[in-house]
């Protein structure tokens, strides 16, 4: 006697976080967000919500409503990931957040995605290319990386340590060769960018995409019941 296999689960993966997450707009193109090829990996079961904004912090991302979409609409089986610090850190921002408030705030995120029965996935932020003078990596968010490791350890949330992964990818690629992950034109090289752009923080297609195959490679190693969700390669 056959046995039908039972239908997944629908799900929803919010993705919550600032401009290296987000989805562009036409004119800022080349300018990619990682979520925006990070949609592609998925099978039918999974729709990926990505709220990201431009200039967002922990603090702004609440302020403005786009967390209550989230708490609003998040089920249990659901994922959040959260990915903030590159506003936080900023004291000349108005996004600035203190470090103690940057920890307050992912603290209350975890707990109300808990509360909506919600798996909460945190990120260190993504890194930004800066080398020192022998062409060795250096960390520019090393203070608020710490304390999302903090906020992991001691609420007990899945972490993925993306600032040391891409800094790592940036190293592998070596000082000259990682601007080609990055928004880095030439003048006349892009309309949208008459003048030419140097851009050590978001990304460009390239860059985008392989920073979502980094998430993805987190996501196969720490979080296997999604990574079955993963949309297989047709080997023929």
């Amino acid at each position: 006697m056959a046995f039908a296999v039972p239908e997944k689960k629908k799900i929803t993966i919010w993705m919550c976080g600032d401009s290296t997450m987000s989805i562009k707009e036409r004119k800022t193109y080349p300018e990619t967000g990682w979520g925006m090829p990070f949609v592609y990996f998925w099978d039918s079961t999974v729709l990926v919500e990505n709220l990201a904004k431009n200039g967002r912090s922990t603090s702004s991302f609440r302020n403005e409503g786009l967390w209550k979409k989230v708490f609003e609409g998040a089920v249990e089986g659901d994922y959040v990931f959260i990915q903030f610090g590159h506003n936080d850190e900023v004291s000349t921002k108005k996004t600035y957040t203190s470090e103690v408030a940057y920890k307050n705030n992912l603290k209350q995120y975890v707990s109300e995605a808990r509360s909506k029965k919600a798996t909460p996935i945190l990120f260190t932020p993504m890194a930004r290319r800066k080398f020192d003078q022998s062409g060795k990596i250096e960390g520019t968010h090393d203070v608020y990386s710490q304390i999302v490791r903090d906020v992991a350890k001691e609420e007990k949330v899945i972490l993925f340590d993306m600032d040391k992964t891409t800094q790592q990818l940036y190293q592998q690629f070596g000082a000259e060769n990682s601007k080609l992950l990055f928004l880095q034109l030439k003048a006349g090289e892009h309309p949208n960018y008459p003048d030419g752009k140097e851009d050590n923080t978001h990304f460009n297609e390239l860059g985008a995409r392989l920073i979502a195959q980094l998430v993805l490679l987190e996501i196969k190693t720490l979080v296997p019941v999604l990574a079955a969700r993963i949309v297989k390669a047709d080997v023929k």
